[in-house]
């Protein structure tokens, strides 16, 4: 086994460099943005075109409580060395509100932090957001970091393709369709493309589902630039909330906070005089490659590799459903999770604090590791039964302990025996008729294929002859008459 590469941290006054002897990243001083990556035979994967700001960032999105919405990129006004070890470096970029700063100026201090290691190609990123009590109340709607320049997109082993030019979204190579942000493609820069529609939330991910994703570059170097989630505790909505993960510009994304699909129900509001402190991250940023354009799928096989003093606690998950069974059954595949939310699904607009989810065994067992100390609601939902669980008690975590809860029982609510159901109540649309996916418009207007199916009448549908995944359109929309109007 070769010698690991020393570790270096290099302070150039406007600029800060982490280098490891694989991988050398360029921070600017004291703003804390990522403005160069240098990896094997590229001085750096980023855009140079774009400023420093624009490269590798931190961003959010706030307002006042009932104002409008504000963008405001994060940025730190001192810098500080944290740790410093031959096998480890942390760095800090923080800025320190003062509250008796006047105007309109986000109410929060931010603590950037970058974190590299030796032998590892990549490096760590998180933040920490405070709130501190004698400032005023705002609300926080959103916060990322974005970054990157490539070609070639994978978000899961069924979701990778080549991506359109930033150019391809201008007029006369591509028109803006009804729905924003949705761009027919009619005359790309790759011809292959033509006729197609670019829209970044056909790559929303759950947060489940969503461990790493990136980009790989063309031959001849094949680098593969990923983001990988070793957590997701920290993100707002639990494991149903649906993020961005990358878009044509080329940008990587790593969503942290977000109220895409909710909106306004799922805003953090921080209260005047509320002391509020969360840490968002830590993410990978992970880079790999090979010489062999050949083998550049396997970039994405080791990218998704790197996603494998806190609590624990376990415990059984049972249903009892006297309409299904006499005794209570295993919850099969159910979602388990611990949330600050103290209703039944709360934990899907909560916000403020972290979530910590699993899913049980196929005899209803469940282990939450590595929870942060502290008191939570324990919550659960289980496929093929409507409703949410929440424990009748509070779960205390402490730290190094780990608490067995024993069997827990799911009662969902109902008034009597099912007399027939339309689909599977698993929270998806998996069990319902969705129309072949054009492979020139991927997911954009699959909901217009109910005016094709349907252009004079709506359905209908006879339980127990048709089949919901054959006759149950996936989306009850309206219906095209003529070009002007809809049938509702």
């Amino acid at each position: 086994m070769g010698k690991k590469k020393k570790l270096r941290l290099q302070n150039q006054g406007s600029h800060v460099i982490l280098d490891n002897g694989l991988l050398m990243v360029t921070i600017s001083n004291p703003q804390g943005y990522v403005s160069g990556i240098k990896y094997g035979n590229m001085d750096n994967l980023l855009d140079v075109k774009s400023s420093e700001s624009k490269r590798g960032y931190w961003d959010t999105n706030w307002s006042w409580p009932g104002g409008k919405d504000r963008y405001q990129l994060l940025k730190g006004s001192e810098f500080n060395v944290i740790n410093a070890t031959d096998d480890t470096i942390e760095i800090s970029f923080r800025k320190v509100f003062n509250p008796s700063t006047r105007g309109n100026k986000l109410p929060l201090s931010v603590d950037i932090r970058y974190i590299m290691r030796t032998g590892m190609p990549g490096f760590y990123c998180y933040a920490i957001y405070e709130h501190p009590s004698a400032c005023r109340a705002f609300d926080l709607v959103q916060t990322r970091m974005g970054q990157i320049r490539f070609h070639y997109i994978a978000i899961s082993d069924e979701k990778q393709r080549i991506m359109p030019m930033p150019e391809d979204l201008h007029p006369g190579r591509g028109e803006q369709l009804i729905v924003p942000e949705s761009v027919l493609l009619v005359n790309p820069i790759n011809p292959d493309l033509k006729g197609e529609v670019d829209d970044k939330y056909q790559y929303s991910v759950d947060n489940k589902d969503g461990g790493v994703h990136g980009w790989i570059s063309s031959s001849p170097n094949n680098i593969g630039f990923w983001v990988v989630f070793p957590s997701h505790e920290f993100r707002n909505g639990g494991p149903t909330k649906q993020n961005l993960t990358v878009h044509t510009g080329p940008t990587c994304l790593a969503m942290f906070h977000g109220t895409h699909y909710i909106g306004e129900d799922i805003l953090t509001h921080i209260k005047e005089g509320e002391a509020w402190r969360k840490v968002f991250g830590p993410v990978l940023v992970y880079l790999n490659s090979t010489s062999d354009v050949s083998e550049a799928h396997n970039l994405w096989i080791d990218a998704k590799e790197q996603e494998n003093e806190r609590g624990s606690i376990s415990g059984r998950l049972l249903v009892q459903d006297r309409f299904i069974s006499s005794s209570p059954i295993p919850a099969r595949d159910a979602h388990v999770g611990l949330s600050s939310a103290r209703e039944e699904g709360g934990w899907q607009i909560e916000s403020k604090e972290y979530q910590f989810w699993v899913q049980t065994d196929s005899n209803g067992d469940f282990t939450i590791r590595n929870v942060i100390p502290g008191v939570y609601g324990l919550h659960g939902w289980v496929p093929g039964f409507i409703g949410d669980y929440l424990h009748q008690s509070l779960v205390t975590v402490s730290a190094g302990s780990h608490t067995h809860l024993g069997i827990l029982t799911y009662s969902p609510l109902r008034d009597g025996p099912t007399v027939w159901e339309i689909g599977f109540p698993d929270r998806t649309a998996g069990s319902f008729y969705v129309p072949d996916v054009n492979p020139m418009f991927r997911q954009y207007g699959l909901w217009e294929g109910y005016s094709d199916l349907h252009p004079i009448n709506d359905q209908v549908f006879t339980v127990g002859i048709n089949d919901p995944k054959k006759d149950w359109f996936f989306a009850q929309v309206c219906r095209f008459v003529l070009a002007t109007h809809h049938i509702y």
